[in-house]
């Protein structure tokens, strides 16, 4: 008797542990699906940019105001890999959706730096006074976005790219540019130079980081410098799908 009723208990114990097993199991599978920003995040790791953009406005509704610069993250590295005229469009979306970030959390750096990167990318299509008064802008943008995140690599790098392009400007320029356009930021190649390292030193295995680099030591007059910078670029492996475009041209100009 003692026997059969210890068989019992046991058996009882047996089956509350399988169901006790099961609770935790289903409660992991419902904690475990995936919200759609999350989704977002996972289809732009893998740099499928088109379905990332759908979950992120899938995520529309929800309180994350971060969603927003994700989306602005995903519209502008869709542009890079687009054509000239559904670039143009991406880049328009990207700067709404960075516009909105900081409407809704003004001290959300990333708000600030995907809108730096959209308004960048928006020179392309302006004129001469267009460029200036953007030029203020997105220095503005970068100034803001490092002051809340030190750490924001990706502002540090869109500055360097920034002063890269000063350093091509003369003094009769700048000088022009002041007297009928409202004047430049100041700075040139050595402030790119100091902002790159600073944006590498943070994400050393960034490739747009040397690559732009590179690019300044070679517009610079630093052939050297330039050769071991794309040297570097070509042995990371790429995060986004224009980093294939930099690898290539990396490649061209250490062979």
């Amino acid at each position: 008797m003692y026997h059969y009723n210890s068989l019992m208990i046991y058996n009882l114990l047996t089956y509350l542990r399988s169901i006790a097993v099961l609770l935790v199991l289903c409660l992991l599978v419902s904690t475990a699906k995936a919200s759609p920003m999350e989704t977002g995040d996972a289809y732009f790791i893998k740099m499928e940019y088109k379905q990332a953009i759908d979950a992120y406005e899938q995520a529309m509704n929800t309180a994350d105001v971060g969603l927003q610069w994700h989306l602005a993250r995903a519209y502008i590295c869709l542009s890079d890999v687009s054509s000239q005229e559904e670039r143009k469009v991406l880049v328009e979306k990207a700067e709404a959706a960075a516009r909105k970030c900081i409407s809704l959390d003004e001290k959300l750096g990333a708000g600030h730096s995907w809108l730096a990167a959209a308004l960048g990318n928006r020179a392309m299509y302006e004129g001469s006074k267009g460029k200036v008064h953007l030029c203020n802008e997105i220095k503005k943008e970068l100034d803001r976005a490092i002051e809340l995140n030190p750490n924001d690599d990706v502002a540090y790098s869109i500055l360097g790219s920034f002063y890269s392009v000063l350093g091509k400007v003369s003094w009769m320029e700048r000088t022009m540019a002041k007297t009928f356009l409202g004047g430049l930021p100041a700075g040139g190649y050595a402030e790119g130079e100091q902002a790159l390292k600073k944006a590498i030193a943070i994400a050393p295995t960034t490739i747009r980081h040397w690559h732009e680099l590179a690019i300044l030591y070679e517009t610079w007059g630093k052939p050297e410098e330039a050769h071991n910078a794309y040297t570097k670029a070509v042995q990371l492996k790429p995060q986004v799908l224009s980093d294939n475009e930099r690898l290539q041209t990396c490649r061209k100009k250490i062979s």
